[in-house]
């Protein structure tokens, strides 16, 4: 399989003209009855090698966290608890046990997260610089991210955080993501791998909210997490947003840039339908929803559906299945339906995303039509199929 950025090399090499490249799409755009655009082309996986690769590397990942808790024991050896001999255990040496299974913990984060962020990047040197791997690359990528990310956690314990407050996690957490959002901005300029992007906003996301949280938690707020969702909902609308610039700059989708586009949609939707449809009564379940909810769950899923129809991505309506099925499930039962209502909910739901990716690409046409020029600039491009393959 053969991506964009493969072709795109193949045209820099001089492999390839950029009149054939564009025959070459323009013939599988009449193969597939669908321009390239709109199916969304992501790599994941060249080949099974990717998927043997992919399980090595997890290996070698394990491996590498198993070692540095295993160098983490040296510094900190698990501690004895106390109790062990049936006596009752005094404040001292409850908050000595304490500190102590702190430490060892911090110590596992601190060199784990260091050897597994130096296996992850030396993984990647080879098969994602080198052999330009696609699992392989995402899976070295997360690990590496999330590595640092809890290095720096277990810095921050080891320098006399307390976990168990609020307040010191909170700010804990900022810190590390920051390192971690500049972990992934390191990694992108020397692999350019396109979730990179995703997961560097992902860090920056997870330092401003845990400082938000810790914010209101020193403040006395009874229940702050409801208060942080509507500060995800507003991360989520920025990182909508800077994907749609990645989106706006390669409006034919040929580029690597599409792909960035790609995994930050991906990581935005969740973090606006899960506050809306929060706020809506449909993690509280059973009656809770009421019958309001239900159809105001439907309601957004279908905003959802035409702006994935404008932007030419599906991510927003992937993110919000779980809850639209909840919804409708609810609506049938109180309707009568008790015995049918997952079937029915199924069948109807099934149903309408098997058509709208069927007839995707007119369907957004008439979408996109009705919007504003300055709108319709900005956007991906309206597909359309060619009349011949060489079109």
């Amino acid at each position: 399989m053969y991506s964009e950025e493969d072709i795109n090399s193949a045209v820099a090499a001089g492999a390839l003209t950029p009149e054939a490249a564009a025959s070459f799409r323009a013939h599988m755009t009449q193969v597939r009855e669908m321009p390239r655009g709109d199916e969304e082309n992501f790599r994941l996986i060249n080949s099974f090698n990717d998927i043997f690769v992919a399980i090595g590397a997890i290996i070698m990942l394990l491996a590498a966290g198993a070692i540095g808790q295993q160098i983490a024991g040296i510094f900190a050896p698990v501690p004895t608890y106390p109790g062990m001999t049936g006596q009752d255990l005094s404040e001292a040496q409850w908050n000595t046990w304490q500190a102590a299974q702190g430490l060892r913990t911090a110590m596992n984060l601190i060199f784990g997260g260091i050897l597994v962020a130096a296996t992850a990047w030396g993984l990647a040197e080879f098969f994602t610089r080198r052999r330009r791997m696609a699992l392989p690359s995402i899976i070295l990528l997360l690990a590496y991210v999330g590595a640092v990310f809890a290095t720096f956690m277990g810095i921050g314990l080891a320098l006399g955080g307390e976990p168990q407050t609020g307040e010191a996690g909170g700010i804990i957490a900022s810190v590390a993501g920051l390192f971690a959002a500049g972990a992934a901005w390191v990694h992108w300029r020397r692999f350019m791998v396109p979730i990179t992007v995703a997961a560097g906003a992902g860090a920056i996301a997870v330092t401003v909210l845990s400082f938000v949280f810790t914010l209101l938690d020193a403040a006395g707020m009874d229940r702050p997490f409801d208060a942080v969702l509507w500060f995800i909902f507003a991360a989520g609308l920025a990182i909508f947003a800077f994907a749609m610039r990645w989106d706006m700059s390669d409006p034919a989708r040929t580029t690597r840039r599409s792909d960035v586009a790609f995994w930050l949609h991906l990581l935005a939707a969740p973090m606006l339908a899960h506050p809306l449809f929060y706020s809506l009564g449909v993690m509280d379940g059973g009656d809770a929803v009421g019958v309001g909810g239900a159809l105001g769950v439907i309601a957004v899923y279908i905003l959802f559906g035409v702006v994935a129809l404008a932007v030419d991505r599906r991510a927003l309506l992937v993110s919000a299945l779980a809850y639209v099925l909840a919804a409708l499930t609810f609506l049938f039962d109180r309707f009568g339906a008790v015995e049918l209502n997952f079937a029915l909910t199924a069948l109807i739901i099934g149903s309408a995303l098997l058509t709208l990716s069927a007839f995707w690409t007119p369907i957004r046409g008439k979408v996109v039509r009705m919007l504003p020029t300055e709108w319709r600039d900005r956007l991906p491009e309206i597909g359309a199929l060619p009349a011949t393959a060489s079109a």
